[in-house]
C-alpha cells in the first residue's frame, strides 16, 4: 500500500472507531481490521490511506501482549505506512498487570529498532490535556486532573491514581521518560531542543498537548522524528489530529469530505456492558425517548447455566423490537450497579461477558433483521464485536459535537452483519441523548 500515511493497532474497539473517525472526517481514508486481514480482505480497501487493527490489550496482561502484539506489530510494520501509532484510550488508564502501555511500548520499540518512542496523549478535540507531563480530563463541563477525575480515578479495573505520566509509567516499564513540555514545544528553537532530548537517549519521549498550538508543534515534531530513527509511536487518538496539522501543511491530505447523514431506523438494538454514570445517564435519557431498558443480570451470563440467561435475554430484546420499539439491554445502571467484584471472583468472566453480550447482539440482528445496532462499553466493545463475524469498518457518520463514537458500516462475509451500521460507544463519550442520535441517524 505505497499511499499509506499511517497504520495503528488499538488496544479496545472503541478507541479504535475512535481513531478512525478522526482520520476520516478529515480526509484520511481509512479502514480498521478486527485482526490481521487476509490478502482478499485488505484489497478491498487497498485505496485508504490509513489502516488500522482493532485489539483487546487494554484489558489483557503483560503476557498476552508479548504473544499477540509481537505478530500484530510486525504486520503492521510490514505495510511501510510512514507511522505505525500504538493507540490507548485518552485517560491513559493501565496498571502493570491490565492494559501495560509500557510493556506495549517495549515490544514496538524492539520491532521497530527505534531508540526513542514519542508518546502523546493530550487531545484537546475530547477535552484531554497534558502539561507539564500531568495528565487532565473533562467531565461534566469541568477538568479535573486524571487522578482526581470522578469517574477515571474510580475505575472499576485500571483506576488512575498518578496524574504524572512519566512516574504512571514507571510502574510498567523501566524505560527513561523525557519531556518535551509545553515550553519546549512551541520554542524557536524546538527542534534543538527535542533533538537534545532524543540523543542518545533511549526510551520514551512524552510530548505536552494543551491546545491547538501545542497539538500543531507536536504534530510537526512526530512528522520530523520519523526520519531520525523510527516511525513507532504511542497515545491517544492525540496521534492522529496531530499529525493531521503537519499532513495538511505538507500537502498530504485533500479537504474535509461530506458525511452524508444516514437519516432514521425504526428500531434500533443496544447492548451495555459500561458501569460509566455517563451511560447511566444515556441509558435514563433513551428510555424517556420511548426506549425499552432491559436488565442482564451479568452473573447469569457467565454462570453454569449461561445459555439459558442469553436465551432469556434474547427473548425479551425481541418480544420488544417486534412491537416496533428500540431496546437497550444493559447490565448494570451506573457505579452503584457495578457488580465488578462478583465477576472478578470468575476466572475470565469479564472477557466472556463481552462475548455474552456480543452473541447476544447478533442474535437480535439476525432474527429481526437489524440495519443498526450500538455496543457500550470499552471493554464491552473490544469483545462484543468479534461475536458479529464482522471483519472491518469504515466511517460511515462521524459525530463531531462527540467524537470518538462514530457510526460505522461494517464488512464481512456473513451476510446479516455485512453493512450493519454500528457504533461503538466507551463508557465517558456522548452526550445524554446519544442512543437516540444514533437510532436518528443523525450528526448532532
Amino acid at each position: 500500500m505505497p499511499n499509506l500515511l499511517l497504520s495503528y493497532y488499538g488496544d479496545d474497539f472503541t478507541g479504535s472507531t475512535d481513531v478512525m473517525e478522526a482520520l476520516a472526517s478529515n480526509g484520511v481514508p481509512t479502514v480498521l481490521f478486527l485482526g490481521i486481514p487476509s490478502a482478499a480482505m485488505l484489497e478491498r480497501f487497498k485505496d485508504c490511506r490509513a489502516i488500522g487493527v482493532a485489539g483487546t490489550s487494554r484489558s489483557e496482561t503483560p503476557e498476552w501482549m508479548d504473544e499477540h502484539l509481537t505478530p500484530a506489530f510486525a504486520w503492521l510494520k510490514s505495510q511501510g505506512a510512514g507511522i505505525c501509532h500504538y493507540k490507548v484510550c485518552s485517560t491513559f488508564d493501565s496498571s502493570p498487570k491490565v492494559g501495560n502501555i509500557g510493556r506495549a511500548i517495549e515490544i514496538g520499540k524492539m520491532l521497530f529498532n527505534q531508540p526513542v518512542v514519542p508518546v502523546i496523549v493530550g487531545a484537546p478535540q475530547l477535552k484531554r490535556y497534558t502539561a507539564f507531563g500531568h495528565l487532565f480530563a473533562a467531565y461534566q463541563g469541568r477538568v479535573f486532573r486524571i487522578d482526581r477525575h470522578p469517574v477515571m480515578s474510580r475505575h472499576p479495573v485500571t483506576p488512575m491514581d498518578e496524574a504524572d505520566l512519566a512516574v504512571h509509567l514507571s510502574k510498567q516499564t523501566s524505560l527513561p521518560v523525557s519531556l518535551a513540555d509545553l515550553v519546549t514545544i512551541v520554542a524557536a528553537d524546538a527542534d534543538e531542543r527535542i533533538d537534545r532530548l532524543v540523543k542518545g537517549d533511549d526510551g520514551i519521549l512524552l510530548m505536552d498537548v494543551d491546545s491547538t498550538e501545542t497539538q500543531a508543534a507536536a504534530g510537526r515534531q512526530l512528522w520530523r522524528l520519523k526520519n531520525k530513527g523510527g516511525s513507532f509511536v504511542a497515545g491517544s487518538s492525540g496521534v492522529e489530529y496531530a499529525l493531521l496539522n503537519a499532513w495538511r501543511d505538507e500537502g498530504l491530505i485533500g479537504p474535509k469530505p461530506d458525511f452524508q447523514q444516514p437519516g432514521k431506523v425504526e428500531r434500533l438494538a443496544v447492548v451495555s456492558g459500561s458501569v460509566s454514570p455517563t451511560t447511566e445517564r444515556q441509558i435514563r435519557r433513551a428510555v424517556a425517548d420511548g426506549f425499552d431498558g432491559i436488565d442482564v443480570d451479568p452473573l447469569e451470563l457467565v454462570g453454569e447455566d449461561a445459555e439459558h440467561a442469553l436465551e432469556k435475554a434474547a427473548n425479551a430484546g425481541i418480544a420488544s423490537l417486534k412491537e416496533g420499539r428500540s431496546v437497550i439491554l444493559h447490565t448494570a445502571l451506573g457505579p452503584s450497579a457495578d457488580r465488578g467484584g462478583d465477576i472478578d471472583r470468575i476466572p475470565g468472566a469479564r472477557h466472556r461477558l463481552g462475548q455474552a453480550l456480543g452473541i447476544l447482539l447478533r442474535r437480535l440482528i439476525e432474527q429481526e433483521g437489524l440495519g443498526r445496532a450500538v455496543i457500550a462499553g470499552g471493554d464491552t466493545s473490544s469483545h462484543a464485536l468479534q461475536e458479529l463475524r464482522v471483519d472491518a469498518l469504515t466511517t460511515l457518520l462521524p459525530l463531531p459535537q462527540t467524537p470518538g463514537s462514530p457510526l460505522c458500516t461494517a464488512h464481512g462475509n456473513h451476510a446479516p452483519t455485512n453493512g450493519l451500521q454500528i457504533a461503538l460507544k466507551g463508557g465517558q463519550v456522548g452526550t445524554d441523548d446519544y442512543f437516540a442520535q444514533i437510532r436518528d441517524g443523525r450528526s448532532s
